[in-house]
């Protein structure tokens, strides 16, 4: 039992050394300032353009549940406008980035696992090598770039169709004024909601870039190994994003301190 509890441990810290290898790789290629347009645009599009219906519908009703289960329970206190506000708050510290997030770690994540991976096995990597191309260079820093600005934007676009999609479900099924509902947004959602959510975007942008990267970089074992490489790509930033998350929201909560009375 020690013997296997130490070989996980040793594995653990050897993963984490191979992701601080590949950070390291990483910022020295955006130091170097070798960064390719192209593929930072081809990128973008790909992981923000093409991933905005699920995003989008995943925000919404997101926010749209919440707003109901709020409601539900704010409804006999008669504090219904209330709900507005909570789910505007909550959309944007705390579920629009982390859905969002796992959202994009199943869709982008294991694509990019995938697509390295498969690179890897069939040797096109090598290939790569053998022209002075670095795979860094070609193959990961496009994609951290492209994140680091997708992510933001894709994530204000989950809050803020989740908070609409709560418009709708408040001033409909339930009836509450529009302007009672919309006052209580405005005054309980404030530029540090915006911030927090603009910064766990970012974090969590590279936590998935980096972690999915790194899967299809060290592939091993054919088609059988790229399988593989993909759902841990899917399962290690996920489990990623859930630990640092609630770091970073006590971290954030302590900078930005979330405060009722505007």
């Amino acid at each position: 039992m020690f013997a296997r509890i130490g070989n996980q441990t040793l594995g653990f810290l050897s993963y984490l050394g191979e992701l601080g290898q590949l950070i390291a790789q990483i910022a020295e290629s955006i130091k170097n300032g070798k960064l390719r347009g192209t593929l930072i645009l081809r990128q973008i599009a790909e992981i923000g353009y093409r991933s905005q219906p699920v995003v989008i519908m995943t925000g919404a009703f997101t926010g749209a549940v919440l707003a109901a289960q709020a409601l539900f329970q704010f409804s006999p206190l008669g504090m219904e406008s209330g709900a507005g506000a909570l789910v505007s708050v909550a959309m944007l510290r705390e579920l629009g980035p982390s859905i969002t997030a796992l959202m994009l770690a199943g869709r982008v994540g294991a694509s990019m696992a995938a697509e390295i991976g498969t690179m890897k096995v069939t040797e096109q990597i090598d290939a790569l090598r053998s022209m002075g191309v670095h795979p860094i260079d070609y193959l990961v820093t496009p994609r951290m770039i492209a994140m680091f600005i997708a992510m933001p934007l894709l994530i204000a676009e989950s809050a803020a169709f989740g908070i609409g999609a709560s418009l709708v479900v408040g001033t409909g099924p339930f009836g509450v004024n529009a302007a009672y509902w919309m006052d209580q947004v405005h005054h309980y959602t404030d530029l540090s909601d915006i911030l927090i959510a603009l910064i766990k975007g970012v974090v969590f942008g590279f936590l998935i870039v980096t972690v999915s990267c790194h899967q299809g970089l060290t592939v091993t074992n054919g088609a059988v190994g790229v399988g593989q490489g993909t759902t841990r790509a899917m399962v290690f930033s996920a489990l990623a994003l859930l630990v640092f998350n609630f770091f970073l929201t006590l971290l954030l909560n302590m900078v930005f301190p979330a405060g009722f009375g505007g």
